[in-house]
C-alpha cells in the first residue's frame, strides 16, 4: 500500500490505543526487556495472521524478530472485525505451538506393526507418491467411498469440499456429531439455518443455555460483546448445572435437570402466549403458521386460530409442572417469560454445545429456544439473533468440479436420514459390522482415539489394515490417533499455513486470512519459495499446498480429469500456488474488496497479506424481508391467499402485508416453520411439533439407592483447545486436572471429601479420578472436563507431548477387556526450552472419554455426551486414572440405539429429504436408494 496505512475498510474498530500504527509495521521498534537497564533496541516486522486453536477465527499479529527471523510474540489484530485485538489466552499460545521442544518437524513413515509407535523420517515426495498412487488407483477402479478425509477442526471454509469433489469421491467426514450437529437440526428446522449469530451487543436480554459462553464456542470475540450489552444494562440468564464463570456474573443462574431445558422453554413459550406478550405482527408475516394449521387438521383456518391452538398445543406447560420436571422454583418460568417478553426483538439467545450435544433429543432445545425468539418477534433484527448464514461469508474459488456421484453410507447410513452430519463417532463401529472399508484414510487436526467416545473400538478398527487400508494422520501436534497410523504428517499451526475463515461473530459479514508468517516475512525480502515448508520450521507444510501437490500426483496427466482443478487460472496447465488461488478469490469472490484495495494502491492480495481481515458488509439484519428483484420475479405467479410467489410450482419468496415480495427464509415454507412438515413425512410425526423428549438420563432412569447419578461431560475449560493444548506449556500451566465435581451434599452422602478417590462407573466399564466438592455444581450429578488425561503408551518416544501427557500402559485383558494404568506422571524434562525444567504440575488429570459408549441420537444422530453412572468412593486397590473398558459391551450399546433408529427409504424412495443440507452434497441420484 502506498501510504502504509490501514484502508478505511478495515478502520471500523477502535484500535487498541498502545498497539504499534499499521504504517510502522514493517519496522516496529521496542526495547528488549530482558536487556534492561541497557536499552537495546528490538526490530520486528508485524505480520497479520488468524488463530487457529478454536473456531472464532480471531485475527492475530506475529511479530518476526529481524536478527533472528524468528516469531518473538503473538498478539491480537486491533483491526480484526470480529476480535478487535483482544484474544483469550488461547491466542498469543500460538507461540508455545512454534516453539514446542516436542513438535512433529518432519514427515514420518511407520516401520514397526502399526501400533507400535515406531516411524522413521520420509520426505514428502515419498509420501504423495505413496498416497497419490493409492488413490489414483481407487479411483480408478470406481471405489469412490474407499477414500476419507475426516476433519477435526477445519479452520478454513470450503476448501477441502472442492478437493473431494475434483476427485469424484464422497468421502468428508467431520467431528460435528461430537460437537454441535444436535442444535443444528433444531435450528434448521425452525429457519432453514444451522447456526445462530446473537447480536449481543445490541442486546437487552441474554440467554445462554450454555457451560461458560457457549461452551467455548467463538468464545472470545461473543464474550466481549456480551461485557459491552451487560455495562449498557442487558439482562443476563445462563442456564448451565454448574455455577461457571459465566453464570457466576449473570442476574438469573438456573440450574435445571439435565435434559430438562427444552421442557422450560416450552414453559416460557406458554407463558408468553398466555398473557398476549407475543409479536403478532411478526409472527402473522414470518412464521408458517398456515402450515401449522393445515399441520393440525385446520387448514384454511385465520391467524387467530394459530394462536389459540398453540395456547391450546402448550397449556400443558404450567410453571408448576416446569418446576416438578426441571426441579428448579416456578417463579423463574413467568420472570423470563415476561423480560424476555419485555426485550422483545432484542431477545439475543444462544444454545450450541451444552445440553443439546448432551441429551437424547438435545436438538429440541435449539428448536424451542428459536421458538421463544420467534414468539417475541427477536429473528433477524437488532439486538436479537440472526441466522449464521447472514453473517458468515464464504468465498467461492475460481474453478470446481460438479458433485459426486456416489453415496457413501459410512458417512450417512440410512439409519439418520435427518442426522445434520455424518455418523463421524460410528466409523469404527459401521467398520467392524461389515458397513465397508477404507483403502486411505486421513485424519486431520482429529484425534478420535482420544476426543470421541469409545477410543478403544476406535483403535481396534484403526490396527486392523483389512478395515483401514492406509492411514495418514496429518495433524499440527503429536496425538493419541497418531500412534495408529502409517503415516504422521506435520502441518502448520496459526503462524504457518494459509486458509480462509470467516464466522458468525456479531451482525456484520467478514472474511480473515490466515498465512504463512516467516513465508511472508521472507518473501517481503526478496526470498522465493514453491512451497510452503521452505520457508516453515522443519519441513511443516500446510494442507492447502498439500492437497494441490497430491491432486497432481493422482492425475499426472490429466487422465482422470482431476488436474484441471489444480492449475493455474493465470498461467494455462501449469500447476497452481497457492498465492495463485487466493489471489484469484480476492480479485474476484470478495465483493468491494478489489475497490478498497485499488483505493489503498495496493492489489487485493496484497491488501489482505497486509491487513488480515475485510468487513464485507456491516450492520446486516433482517435480510429474510430484502425484496426480491425483477429477475427473481419473472414468471412467477402470485398466490394472496397463501402468502406466496412460485414459479412452475416450486416456491420463489413470500408475499408481506403490502403485497412486496420478499426473500424469505431458506425453508421449503419461505418461512419460519414451528410446524415440521418434513418430520411427519419422515416417520416422526409425534416430533413435527417443537416439543419436549425425555432424555436417556432422565430422573426416571437412575437408581438413587444404587448410587446412580448423571455425569455431566460437554463443559470445557476456555484456556484449553482438546488435543492441541498439549503443546502449549502457558495454557496447560493454567490447566492441568479435572477433578469430578461433586456436591458436598453428594459428598457427605458418599464419605469422601476433596482429592479423596471417586470410582464412576458407566455401562462399558469405570475411570478413578479425584474429587472436588464444590457448591458450584447441582446436587445429584457430577460433572467432569473432558480436556485432559492426554496420555502417551509405555516406551512411546516420538513425537510426545510432555508439558501434559502421563505415560500409559494399555494392556489387553483379553475377549475384548482392556485396562489402562498409569506407569508415569507429568514431570519437568530437559529440553531447548528452559521452561521445561521448570514444569511443577504433576497431574495431567483423567481421560473419561474411553469408558463411554457411542449413544447416537435415534433422529439428529447426535452423540448424547450425559453417561448415566454409578459413583462411589474408590476401593483400596483402585489407583489414580485407573481404567477399564469392556468393547463387547460398547458394540451392545451401539446396537441398542441403532435399533432405535426409523431408517430410510422416506418420501420418494430418498435416503434423506433433498432439501436438508448434507455436507459436500452428491448429485440428487445419489439420493435415490436401490430398489
Amino acid at each position: 500500500m502506498t501510504d502504509r496505512t490501514m484502508p478505511e475498510k478495515v478502520m471500523n474498530v477502535t484500535p487498541l490505543e498502545s498497539f504499534p500504527p499499521p504504517e510502522k509495521w514493517d519496522d516496529w521498534t521496542e526495547l528488549d526487556a530482558k536487556a534492561w537497564p541497557r536499552r537495546v533496541e528490538k526490530h520486528y516486522s508485524l505480520v497479520p495472521t488468524i488463530c487457529f486453536n478454536c473456531e472464532a477465527a480471531c485475527g492475530l499479529v506475529a511479530y518476526v524478530d529481524h536478527d533472528t527471523g524468528d516469531v518473538r510474540k503473538v498478539e491480537g489484530n486491533p483491526y480484526h472485525p470480529g476480535s478487535r485485538g483482544r484474544n483469550c489466552a488461547k491466542g498469543p499460545a500460538t507461540l508455545n505451538q512454534i516453539h514446542d521442544p516436542d513438535r512433529i518437524m518432519y514427515p514420518m513413515k511407520r516401520v514397526g506393526p502399526r501400533g507400535s509407535g515406531k516411524f522413521e523420517r520420509v520426505s514428502w515426495d515419498e509420501v504423495l507418491e505413496d498416497l497419490g498412487g493409492r488413490i489414483r488407483k481407487a479411483i480408478q477402479e470406481k471405489r469412490l467411498t474407499e477414500v476419507m478425509y475426516h476433519i477435526g477442526r477445519p479452520g478454513a471454509d470450503g476448501y477441502m469440499d472442492r478437493v473431494l469433489q475434483a476427485w469424484g469421491v464422497d468421502g468428508h467426514n467431520s467431528h460435528t456429531n461430537v460437537c454441535s450437529a444436535s442444535a443444528r437440526l433444531g435450528y434448521t428446522l425452525m429457519t432453514g439455518h444451522d447456526r445462530p449469530s446473537p447480536d449481543y451487543a445490541n442486546a437487552k436480554f441474554i440467554l445462554l443455555i450454555s457451560a461458560h459462553l457457549e461452551t467455548g464456542h467463538y468464545f472470545n470475540p461473543h464474550a466481549q460483546r456480551i461485557q459491552e450489552a451487560k455495562m449498557a444494562g442487558a439482562k443476563i440468564a445462563v442456564w448451565d448445572v454448574r455455577l461457571s464463570n459465566t453464570a457466576s456474573m449473570a442476574d438469573h443462574w438456573v440450574a435445571p435437570r439435565p435434559g430438562t431445558e427444552a421442557y422450560l422453554l416450552l414453559g416460557i413459550a406458554r407463558a408468553i402466549l398466555e398473557e398476549g406478550l407475543q409479536n403478532d405482527t411478526f409472527l402473522r408475516q414470518w412464521a408458517d403458521w398456515r402450515g401449522w394449521l393445515e399441520g393440525h387438521g385446520q387448514a384454511g383456518g385465520r391467524y387467530e386460530d394459530f394462536v389459540r391452538g398453540m395456547r391450546e398445543h402448550y397449556a400443558e406447560y404450567t410453571p408448576g409442572a416446569v418446576a416438578d420436571e426441571c426441579g428448579i422454583d416456578e417463579s423463574i418460568v413467568t420472570t423470563l417469560a415476561r423480560q424476555i417478553a419485555e426485550a422483545g426483538s432484542a431477545f439475543s439467545a444462544h444454545i450450541w454445545r451444552s445440553t443439546a450435544s448432551a441429551n437424547e433429543g438435545g436438538w429440541e432445545v435449539a428448536r424451542t429456544l428459536s421458538l421463544v425468539s420467534t414468539l417475541v418477534g427477536a429473528i433477524g433484527t437488532k439486538g436479537g439473533t440472526n441466522p449464521n448464514g447472514w453473517n458468515k461469508f464464504v468465498a467461492k474459488p475460481f474453478a470446481a468440479r460438479g458433485p459426486q456421484e456416489v453415496w457413501s453410507e459410512l458417512l450417512y447410513p440410512r439409519e439418520w436420514p435427518l442426522s445434520h452430519h455424518e455418523l463421524s463417532f460410528l466409523l469404527p463401529h459401521l467398520l467392524k459390522t461389515g458397513r465397508g472399508k477404507l483403502d486411505t484414510y486421513f485424519t486431520r487436526v482429529y484425534n478420535p482415539v482420544w476426543t470421541n467416545p469409545d477410543g478403544l473400538v476406535w483403535i481396534e478398527a484403526l490396527r486392523d489394515e483389512e478395515l483401514v487400508g492406509c492411514h495418514a494422520a496429518l495433524t499440527p501436534v503429536w496425538n493419541e490417533t497418531a500412534r495408529w497410523a502409517d503415516y504422521v504428517l506435520p502441518m502448520g499451526v496459526a503462524t504457518e499455513r494459509h486458509d480462509l475463515m470467516s464466522q458468525e461473530t456479531h451482525a456484520a459479514k467478514w472474511i480473515g486470512f490466515r498465512q504463512p508468517v516467516l513465508r511472508r516475512y521472507r518473501e517481503s525480502r526478496g526470498e522465493t519459495f514453491e512451497w510452503t515448508y521452505e520457508a516453515n520450521p522443519g519441513e511443516v507444510w500446510e494442507e492447502d499446498e498439500f492437497w494441490i501437490a497430491l491432486s497432481w500426483k493422482i492425475d499426472p496427466d490429466g487422465e482422470l480429469g482431476i488436474r484441471k482443478f489444480f492449475e493455474s487460472p493465470y498461467r494455462e496447465g501449469e500447476r497452481i500456488t497457492i498465492e495463485e488461488y487466493y489471489r484469484w478469490i480476492f480479485e474476484n469472490s470478495v465483493p468491494g474488496l478489489p475497490e478498497a484495495a485499488a483505493a489503498a494502491g495496493c492489489t487485493p492480495y496484497e491488501y489482505m497479506c497486509k491487513t488480515g481481515a475485510f468487513t464485507v458488509e456491516d450492520e446486516v439484519y433482517e435480510t429474510y424481508a430484502h425484496p426480491l428483484g425483477d429477475e427473481a420475479l419473472e414468471g412467477c405467479e402470485r398466490d394472496e391467499d397463501a402468502g406466496v410467489v412460485r414459479r412452475d410450482g416450486k416456491l420463489v419468496g413470500v408475499l408481506d402485508a403490502d403485497g412486496t415480495a420478499r426473500v424469505g427464509f431458506p425453508t421449503p415454507s419461505k418461512r419460519i416453520e414451528i410446524f415440521s412438515p418434513m418430520m411427519a413425512e419422515w416417520r416422526w410425526p409425534e416430533h413435527a411439533d417443537p416439543g419436549y423428549i425425555k432424555s436417556h438420563v432422565h430422573e426416571e432412569e437412575l437408581d438413587r439407592s444404587n448410587d446412580e447419578c448423571v455425569l455431566v461431560s460437554t463443559f470445557r475449560l476456555p484456556t484449553l483447545i482438546h488435543t492441541r493444548s498439549a503443546n502449549s506449556k502457558w495454557l496447560t500451566e493454567l490447566s492441568n486436572t479435572n477433578p469430578v465435581w461433586i456436591h458436598p451434599s453428594d459428598a457427605q452422602r458418599l464419605g469422601v471429601r476433596t482429592g479423596d478417590l471417586l470410582k464412576v462407573e458407566t455401562r462399558i466399564g469405570y475411570y478413578v479420578n479425584k474429587a472436588w466438592v464444590t457448591e458450584g455444581v447441582r446436587p445429584g450429578l457430577v460433572a467432569c472436563s473432558h480436556h485432559m488425561g492426554r496420555f502417551r503408551q509405555k516406551g512411546e518416544t516420538h513425537g510426545v507431548n510432555r508439558w501434559q501427557q502421563h505415560e500409559s500402559d494399555i494392556v489387553s485383558q483379553g475377549d475384548g477387556i482392556y485396562r489402562i494404568e498409569r506407569t508415569g506422571t507429568v514431570e519437568a524434562f530437559e529440553s531447548d526450552d528452559r521452561d521445561s525444567k521448570r514444569v511443577w504440575w504433576r497431574d495431567g488429570g483423567v481421560h473419561q472419554n474411553f469408558t463411554f459408549p457411542v449413544q447416537p441420537d435415534p433422529i439428529s444422530g447426535m452423540h448424547c455426551w450425559h453417561q448415566k453412572v454409578r459413583v462411589t468412593k474408590a476401593g483400596p486397590d483402585d489407583k489414580y486414572g485407573d481404567t477399564v473398558v469392556d468393547t463387547n459391551k460398547s458394540m451392545a450399546v451401539f446396537e441398542e440405539w441403532l435399533a432405535r433408529t426409523r431408517p430410510a427409504p422416506g418420501p420418494g424412495n430418498l435416503r434423506r429429504p433433498l432439501h436438508l443440507k448434507r455436507v459436500v452434497r452428491p448429485v440428487d441420484a445419489a439420493y435415490q436408494l436401490d430398489e
